[in-house]
């Protein structure tokens, strides 16, 4: 089982950026993707980033591409996402995922970190 825990969340201003951390514990061998998701007031949620855990293979939501990135740190544990240029329509909850088969859903999620973007 893995286990995740968001941070890095909070209020900036338009145009601002932010990293998120997502720290991971559990069986290595069940890491096969890692992705970051978000969930705007009212509207389902949606895919903003992946990676996967064994090299470098990343993608990204078309609204995000050229603004955000995903990235991993396999001796910490830990994926981030930097947000750079960020707009209110960015504001949302953001979660972390984990996919520990190559076939299926998303099956592990963090706790969800705020993301608020002001005008």
């Amino acid at each position: 089982q893995v286990h995740l825990v968001e941070s890095g969340g909070g209020l900036v201003q338009a145009g601002g950026s932010l990293r998120l951390s997502c720290a991971i514990s559990g069986r290595t061998e069940s890491r096969f993707r890692m992705g970051w998701f978000r969930q705007a007031p009212g509207k389902e949620r949606e895919f903003v980033a992946a990676i996967r855990w064994s090299g470098d293979i990343t993608s990204y939501a078309d609204s995000v591409k050229g603004r955000f990135t995903i990235s991993k740190d396999n001796a910490k544990n830990t994926v981030y996402l930097q947000m750079n240029s960020l707009k209110p329509e960015d504001t949302a909850v953001y979660y972390c995922a984990v996919k520990t088969l190559i076939v299926g859903p998303y099956d592990g999620w963090g706790q969800g970190t705020q993301v608020t973007v002001s005008s």
